[in-house]
């Protein structure tokens, strides 16, 4: 069959080329066998002219010969189109869509044609292959909301325990009078900051649900026009904390499909990051790059132990300085959400000149 189809270049024809190609072998063969039949039939009809039972039984045979030899064509035709044409990639489409419908997903659609059914298959593969990745960032998203749960629930144990603790201690020896007033005031007060702390735990909670239905609003955009928007707030916050600031640019490309507010927000966080720990300097790099749009943060401070390298995108995680416990650990968090539903990544490192090194990437390519 795979002879057959090379011979005819049916693999290069469209299923219509196809189907009038076979239609015209079909009519050759169906015309030239009904010649050779109104032959033996003359031939017939003159050898039994003079028979005693006369010839007149040739054309009912000659009749039932075209049906027989039509049909015959019509049925071999069909077949053979099904078989070169459809089989294949309807057997590949069955078993893909099985596949599809028991959750897996990890394979791949493939049919060497260049007819309608292989862009068909092709359609099928690309539907797979965004499954696929919708899946995986599905599992993804559960398993940080599972690690995020986890740690959640270990940093309220804390305060809970010590507030049980105190409540202990106030109706044990209160009844008894055995705390003065001053102990009992300075009980109060540690209690209430507990509490402002599972508060604001609970806030940081509620920001995160939030991400999750965070729109993403892209629109094609100058890209000099976002990034002085972008350095514009990025020199505000530097000179609030008194740093300085400069920034510099490349690109290769002149306009972004990018949703500018989130960016805006994450380049906000960063700077505000940087200029945490930086000593008095931060630059900002901003890079257009094979549709990816890059801002790069560098601080001249210590830079990042090995540790944070490692943890600092982690949710609550608070690292070494004592500012992050203010910003609860979720500002590099929720920048990784946004850059990665933004269909970019986040990373930290340290500069080779020793300050620590924060950068965001989007994709940003205008799809022609």
């Amino acid at each position: 069959m795979e002879k057959v189809m090379g011979y005819l270049r049916l693999n290069n024809m469209t299923i219509l080329q196809s189907f009038i190609t076979l239609n015209s072998l079909y009519l050759v063969f169906v015309l030239t066998a009904i010649v050779f039949e109104f032959e033996w039939a003359e031939e017939m009809t003159r050898r039994f002219a003079n028979h005693p039972y006369g010839n007149d039984w040739v054309l009912t045979v000659q009749i039932a010969a075209i049906l027989l030899t039509v049909g015959t064509g019509l049925v071999l035709m069909a077949s053979i189109f099904y078989k070169l044409k459809l089989k294949k990639p309807l057997e590949i489409l069955m078993n893909a869509s099985e596949k599809i419908s028991a959750n897996d997903l990890g394979f791949h659609i493939s049919y060497d044609s260049r007819d309608e059914m292989s862009e068909l298959c092709r359609a099928f593969e690309k539907m797979r292959s965004q499954l696929e990745s919708n899946f995986k960032a599905q599992w993804r998203l559960n398993e940080e909301r599972k690690q995020l749960n986890a740690i959640f629930a270990h940093d309220l144990r804390t305060p809970l325990s010590i507030m049980k603790g105190y409540i202990e201690v106030v109706t044990t020896y209160l009844p008894q009078k055995r705390i003065s007033e001053e102990k009992l005031l300075d009980i109060i007060k540690t209690m209430e900051m507990h509490i402002v702390r599972m508060e604001r735990y609970v806030e940081a909670m509620n920001s995160i649900e939030k991400l999750d239905n965070f729109p993403i609003n892209k629109q094609i955009i100058e890209m000099d026009a976002l990034i002085n928007f972008l350095e514009d707030g990025a020199s505000r916050i530097a000179d609030q904390s008194g740093k300085s600031f400069d920034s510099c640019r490349s690109a290769d490309s002149t306009k972004l499909f990018i949703d500018k507010d989130l960016v805006m927000q994450v380049s906000e966080n960063l700077v505000a990051n940087g200029v945490r720990y930086a000593s008095s300097h931060v630059q900002v790099h901003y890079s257009v790059r094979n549709g990816i749009f890059s801002i790069t943060v560098t601080d001249d401070g210590s830079g990042f132990s090995e540790e944070v390298v490692r943890k600092a995108v982690l949710p609550f995680y608070r690292g070494e300085a004592s500012e992050a416990n203010e910003n609860k650990g979720l500002g590099l968090y929720i920048c990784k959400i946004l850059c990665e539903k933004h269909q970019g990544f986040l990373q930290v490192a340290n500069s080779t000149r020793g300050g620590g090194k924060v950068t965001a990437s989007f994709f940003c390519r205008i799809d022609k």
